[in-house]
């Protein structure tokens, strides 16, 4: 069995400070992927040294923003950052870990920190063209790795399933239509899997993103914004997913929950 998680954490050094750290000890993961870890490298190889993971990680060229991190039990066999376009090199929203499993397979692990966009300014645009790479790169990967899974924060919720209030969202980033069709593409052009709702079934949620702003959290009014998107022979050995919410609001370490899914690999 091969357990796998995703969480943005909001800051890394914030969240280990609320307790995220208790979290890495007990959720006993063999493979951790981390979105806006917002730290130096030096000071994130730090942090988690004491957790045994192999850490990959890069950095945003804006201090104390992005970031994106894959955590492993084993050595990497290699790790890359580009995305296919250099304009996002230093932008610390994209990092790939290729880890050897048990059967000499290599299972690619992504950790991808989207944009979060803004309708009609350059910020979309920004976010689209990320977005436009995002597919494509999947794409190649697929045919080079024996297995990939792409996890993180995507920043855009693919149907009215995955925002408790969608009809609210329907003209703002996060839910347009040009967003959610790449997501589409993803899947059903590109043959990725979306492992957590294949294994929810057509329900709502289970969310990963809350705001902290108002009554979001108590009243589950969230966004299913972070993904585990695996190639079919991947997804088809997923055993089973889960959210890990926080028990109450003043126990959350981040605005986000992890989504843990085990593989049995």
């Amino acid at each position: 069995m091969l357990r796998l998680a995703t969480v943005n954490v909001n800051g890394i050094r914030a969240a280990m400070r609320k307790g995220m750290d208790e979290w890495l000890g007990q959720a006993h993961c063999d493979v951790v992927t981390l979105q806006e870890v917002r730290a130096p490298d030096e000071i994130v190889h730090e942090i988690l040294a004491h957790h045994g993971y192999h850490v990959v990680h890069t950095e945003a060229a804006a201090k104390g923003r992005a970031g994106v991190a894959v955590l492993s039990r084993t050595q990497p066999k290699a790790s890359r950052l580009g995305i296919g376009d250099p304009f996002f090199d230093d932008s610390g929203r994209w990092i790939e870990s290729d880890v050897v499993l048990e059967d000499g397979s290599v299972l690619t692990a992504v950790s991808a920190y989207v944009h979060s966009g803004e309708a009609g300014t350059p910020k979309q645009d920004e976010k689209y063209r990320f977005l436009t790479c995002l597919v494509e790169r999947l794409a190649t990967l697929r045919q080079e790795s024996d297995h990939v899974v792409l996890t993180g924060d995507l920043n855009v919720g693919h149907t009215e399933r995955d925002i408790r209030n969608w009809k609210g969202n329907l003209k703002k980033a996060g839910f347009l239509p040009e967003e959610r069709a790449y997501l589409t593409r993803l899947i059903d052009d590109v043959g990725y899997v979306d492992v957590a709702r294949s294994l929810a079934g057509d329900v709502d949620g289970p969310y990963t993103w809350w705001s902290m702003r108002g009554q979001a959290f108590d009243n589950d009014t969230g966004w299913r914004i972070d993904y585990q998107l695996a190639t079919p022979e991947l997804a088809a050995t997923a055993q089973s997913a889960r959210v890990d919410r926080a028990p109450s609001w003043a126990e959350r370490w981040s605005d986000h929950a992890p989504l843990v899914v085990d593989y049995a690999l």
